[in-house]
């Protein structure tokens, strides 16, 4: 099974994959941590395991290295590649 499809993609691939962390892994400890909330729908939870699947317009609001950062998912990429197109799989959101 592939970690991605047109529907969604795993939470831990996705932070990856959006260089939010330099490894699969450290973003996988970091949602077991319970340190990512989820707007979906209007609906918040917590993203609970690495596994769980982010779908685009999804809103994650997370805290990394002393900074808040809440993105909407408007994309889910085919590989971890250069800073410029991990940009492309989110869009920030203000305030």
């Amino acid at each position: 099974m592939s970690d991605h499809d047109s529907g969604h993609c795993r939470a831990d691939v996705w932070l990856w994959h959006a260089r939010f962390f330099k490894t699969r892994s450290l973003a996988a400890r970091f949602v077991d941590e319970g340190r990512i909330r989820l707007l979906r729908s209007g609906a918040e939870s917590r993203v609970d395991k690495p596994s769980r699947g982010l779908k685009t317009g999804d809103v994650l609001t997370f805290a990394v290295g002393g900074r808040l950062i809440c993105v909407r998912i408007v994309g889910y990429g085919e590989r971890r590649g250069p800073a410029t197109e991990a940009r492309e799989l989110y869009e920030v959101v203000e305030g």
